[in-house]
């Protein structure tokens, strides 16, 4: 069993880097995000609307962050991205500040 467990473990080690590569917040907007974010489904502010997003940008990048994990209004937790690490969430929110100041 031991061999095992080492075998899997090195084997592990020797994936190519970009297997356990976090995505950025542009990757994770496109892949996830833009479903709602786009076109402001169900009320999700849209990218680059500097009114809608002003408000939530006062609140603070944590907030958001916790806001996006727990989900709010139809925004369910993780925003569909149940896969996102939570450096990938905080990454796409901050992708989508800069995008709407």
């Amino acid at each position: 069993m031991k061999k095992i467990i080492l075998a899997a473990a090195a084997a592990a080690m020797l994936l190519p880097a970009a297997a356990n590569a976090e995505r950025t917040g542009a990757e994770v907007y496109q892949s996830k995000c833009f479903v709602c974010h786009a076109s402001g489904v169900a009320g999700a502010p849209k990218l680059g609307d500097k009114a809608a997003w002003a408000p939530r940008i006062a609140k603070g990048e944590d907030a958001l962050l916790a806001t996006a994990i727990s989900g709010v209004g139809a925004m369910p937790p993780k925003g569909t991205c149940m896969d996102c690490s939570d450096a990938e969430l905080k990454a796409s929110i901050t992708y989508m500040i800069e995008q709407s100041k």
